[in-house]
């Protein structure tokens, strides 16, 4: 299995430590013809990209694109989930930016209402100190997790599970229905071969991602495709995989 693209990378403009450019090198190096930059949603507390650097991330990612007719560059987001209800930090002004729409749970995020962050936020804290509540809250959160990618064009669903636990069968099954892939993070993977024999099940796709936050780390794919080996994954399967 051979990966042609880098789709979950982050740069200076969230916490990364490397430029938009300094990525794009270390894909090349790494033999790679396409990379997302991907950095953090509107509305994470600190890492978050600001509204107004879009504009001068596209303008660059395009002119890094007309000098580099071999090789592609992707604009993207790592959007958060922000509300019960399944909305996301991505709004009509913003997605005029995007190629792609990466999106995930996670907990430094300024949501929608108090009602969120009970919903969200008080209810996964409470799962971890009472067993009666862990099963209900895992189907909640994989409930919010569907309601958006159903209501929004998502392409990438960001290390499902790591930040808050969902029901891996519920949500491969709706992602196979909205062409949604499911990540297989190289950096933060708490999937197991298990669950990637359930998802396929289901008829999902995947993606192998670096989830780099420094240059030297895009492309840095070892530990998942070991995974996807050992779970029986094909290229078939896999959106930025072709056979070696």
């Amino acid at each position: 299995m051979k990966l042609f693209a880098d789709y979950h990378t982050h740069t200076i403009y969230s916490h990364g430590t490397g430029t938009i450019m300094d990525n794009v090198n270390a894909a090349k190096k790494k033999g790679l013809k396409e990379i997302a930059i991907t950095d953090h949603g509107l509305r994470h507390f600190t890492y978050g990209v600001k509204r107004e650097k879009l504009k001068r991330m596209r303008e660059e990612i395009d002119e890094i694109n007309e000098n580099n007719k071999d090789f592609k560059v992707l604009l993207g987001l790592e959007c958060n989930i922000i509300s019960s209800d399944g909305q996301i930090d991505l709004d009509d002004e913003a997605m005029k930016y995007m190629d792609i729409v990466l999106l995930g749970y996670h907990m430094m995020v300024r949501l929608k209402g108090v009602p969120s962050y009970v919903h969200i936020y008080g209810r996964h804290y409470l799962s971890k100190i009472s067993k009666s509540m862990a099963e209900e809250t895992r189907q909640s959160n994989t409930d919010i997790m569907i309601n958006a990618i159903k209501k929004y064009k998502v392409n990438i669903i960001t290390h499902p599970g790591a930040r808050i636990s969902m029901d891996t069968g519920r949500l491969a099954e709706a992602a196979a229905k909205t062409g949604t892939a499911l990540e297989i993070n190289s950096k933060s993977n708490i999937m197991t071969v298990d669950y990637l024999k359930v998802a396929a099940g289901h008829g999902a796709k995947f993606v192998i991602n670096s989830d780099a936050h420094k240059p030297e780390d895009v492309g840095n794919f070892r530990n998942a495709i070991k995974l996807a080996e050992m779970a029986g994954l094909t290229s078939h399967q896999i959106i930025n995989a072709v056979k070696s």
